[in-house]
């Protein structure tokens, strides 16, 4: 693939990951590729942008991501197009999102510049309210009630069919994030490539199970004030007479993979 501008992001308060990130600068400038680094990280030769924000008008032809799955959940949210991501694990937990680590980076630089790569494409949702889009999320949105002490009752509507059951809250969660709080509260993995999602129930009074539906319109209403929260990192909030709307967004994630796999994230879990 053609490789004239990449930007680097690394995990938010790791000296580890922003250390991890100049050596791959370093990499890149070396080869006339035009850099990127997202601050704190700066390096002789790139170009320094304050936030992520920036990253939005700039002609990337990759990022790549240096820290858990944080930074790559992060960092996608502001990437509008289609823009290729290589994930690679620092400092991060299982890193179930990332394809590789440190030691690796030499090898995917060369797969990257000769094309001996694949790419893989990732469905993300976005939720919208009161004439508002909130940023995508390629791992779940999450709406839960604000006032703890009553339980809410929610209303969700899919093609002609009507949900309503009293809990504290639901998760809408892609193929991605079937391995992340989906699955912590019983809900299904599925492989990363289906276009469909999952409604799972959070803490229903009658024990609904999750759903897994096609990937079309779904339109949760609570009987309370709702938090709207975004792979875990952006609070929203809609109130109880609002329709929350959670569709599809019109751009994939994309990884880039070095092999092909089968169910990397179920294998990420240790099964």
């Amino acid at each position: 693939m053609d490789l004239n501008n990449v930007a680097i992001v690394s995990k938010v308060g790791s000296k580890e990951a922003e250390d991890a990130a100049k050596k791959v600068a370093k990499k890149l400038l070396e080869r006339k590729i035009r850099v990127h680094t997202v601050s704190p990280v700066q390096v002789e030769g790139a170009k320094k942008v304050d936030e992520l924000e920036d990253l939005k008008t700039a002609k990337l032809d990759l990022t790549i991501t240096l820290g858990g799955d944080g930074t790559t959940l992060r960092t996608f949210r502001y990437l509008e197009n289609e823009t290729p991501n290589l994930a690679i694990n620092v400092g991060g937990n299982r890193g179930i999102l990332s394809e590789i680590t440190m030691p690796e980076i030499d090898t995917a630089i060369e797969q990257i510049i000769s094309g001996n790569i694949l790419l893989d494409k990732r469905t993300r949702v976005v939720a919208s309210c009161a004439g508002q889009e909130f940023p995508p999320a390629l791992n779940e949105i999450y709406i839960n009630r604000q006032n703890l002490t009553k339980t809410s009752l929610f209303e969700i509507r899919f093609q002609n069919d009507t949900v309503t059951q009293r809990m504290d809250g639901v998760i809408i969660a892609t193929p991605s994030g079937s391995t992340g709080h989906s699955y912590s509260l019983g809900g299904p993995i599925l492989h990363e490539s289906l276009d469909v999602l999952i409604i799972t129930p959070v803490a229903p009074v009658n024990k609904l199970p999750s759903i897994v539906v096609p990937d079309e319109k779904i339109e949760i209403l609570s009987s309370h004030d709702s938090n709207i929260i975004m792979d875990a990192q952006v609070i929203k909030t809609a109130r109880f007479d609002e329709v929350i709307t959670i569709r599809k967004y019109k751009k994939h994630a994309v990884f880039v993979r070095l092999k092909k796999r089968g169910l990397r994230q179920m294998s990420k879990l240790g099964f």
